[in-house]
């Protein structure tokens, strides 16, 4: 039986890009041997090229430049599940492709676009589907969705960049509804630095502009402070979806900063010391929000644990990393799935959603 033909999506045009390399590179180097894989690189300027050479010139960046990479397209023709490699002479080579497997993060990577592509391409493709990435990709419509089905999350107040930005007034709505300190955050990004502190109402205004740099929706959102708890789930329905063993991000209490700016370096501890109940209840809110979203495949998603025992659902991901640091494959790690096995079952997963003979 000849193999199945695996596509690894990665590169992309967010700041997320360098990440999505090491993603790309980790995984191939751990893909089953009963797998044929194919490289697929998107650059900083957006060109999809086929990247035909050595998996560590993904790490090294090589691949932009190798010699014998060329541009393709995804088809859209049923007919013909893959991809058109554009060749120098002017000519094109198919080459058929039985799943794809994105690393794409951010804007343009995990906010539905690639994936719609995809679904117009009838290929079977790892993860949610273009409507269910949009969705959680904009936390303001995350925020609605998954509020509306029973899930505690943070209140917020969203502000656009075509509306007069009046601080008086949100200092008075925020003072209101939740009070200060406040996180500021781009509706549509990813990006850890596209988040701002907001300590006071003196700061806010610097902050709401900063996070229009990146994005022409922001949301502030009220502080929650608690334990950050992190968990995995991998399924395409309540019926077979499983909940990973739950990490906790932890900070080294006796770490003295040098300088204002610098913070205590982050620990994971796997499993997270926690109560059965306090467990139980994360892993209910993981999976009802995982069927809330209708997701598929896989996720990864960050919550809030309260002293009072309360349980915040900070933040759904569809796209988690997949890097030797990353904390997605290191929670099935502890859970005895190592990582050849983790990508044959989300691949496995792909077929399944797609409803093809695998």
């Amino acid at each position: 039986m000849a193999k199945k033909r695996i596509a690894i999506l990665f590169g992309g045009t967010s700041p997320e890009h360098d990440i999505s390399c090491m993603s790309a590179w980790f995984l191939l180097r751990n893909m089953p041997a009963k797998y044929e894989t194919v490289c697929i690189g998107i650059t900083r300027k957006g060109r999809m090229l086929y990247y035909p050479g050595d998996v560590d010139g993904i790490r090294s960046g090589a691949w932009e430049s190798y010699p014998d990479s060329c541009s393709c397209i995804f088809s859209t023709d049923d007919s013909k599940t893959g991809i058109y490699k554009l060749m120098n002479d002017g000519s094109a080579s198919y080459l058929g492709l039985d799943c794809v497997f994105p690393v794409l993060y951010g804007k343009r990577g995990e906010d539905g676009k690639f994936q719609g592509i995809l679904e117009c391409s009838g290929i079977p493709f790892v993860g949610a589907g273009a409507c269910t990435s949009a969705l959680c990709m904009d936390k303001g419509f995350a925020h609605m969705i998954l509020t509306a089905s029973g899930i505690k999350m943070s209140r917020y107040i969203t502000v656009r960049r075509d509306e007069r930005l009046d601080i008086p007034s949100l200092v008075k709505q925020i003072q209101y509804s939740f009070g200060f300190p406040v996180y500021v955050k781009p509706a549509c990004s990813n990006t850890a630095g596209g988040v701002f502190h907001a300590s006071c109402p003196e700061d806010l205004e610097r902050a709401v502009k900063m996070a229009f740099v990146h994005d022409n929706k922001v949301l502030i959102k009220e502080a929650i402070h608690g334990r950050q708890i992190k968990c995995g789930l991998i399924g395409n329905d309540l019926s077979n979806l499983e909940v990973s063993p739950l990490g906790e991000i932890c900070f080294d209490p006796s770490f003295v900063p040098r300088t204002a700016y610098e913070s205590a370096p982050q620990q994971l501890q796997i499993p997270a010391d926690l109560s059965d109940e306090a467990a139980d209840a994360i892993r209910r809110a993981a999976l009802r929000a995982f069927d809330a979203v209708e997701c598929a495949g896989v996720a990864s998603i960050d919550f809030f644990l309260t002293e009072d025992g309360q349980v915040y659902l900070n933040q759904f991901n569809t796209v988690p990393g997949y890097s030797s640091v990353s904390i997605f494959p290191r929670l099935w790690e502890a859970a005895g799935v190592s990582m050849p096995e983790l990508i044959d079952r989300l691949i496995q997963l792909a077929f399944e959603k797609s409803d093809v003979e695998y």
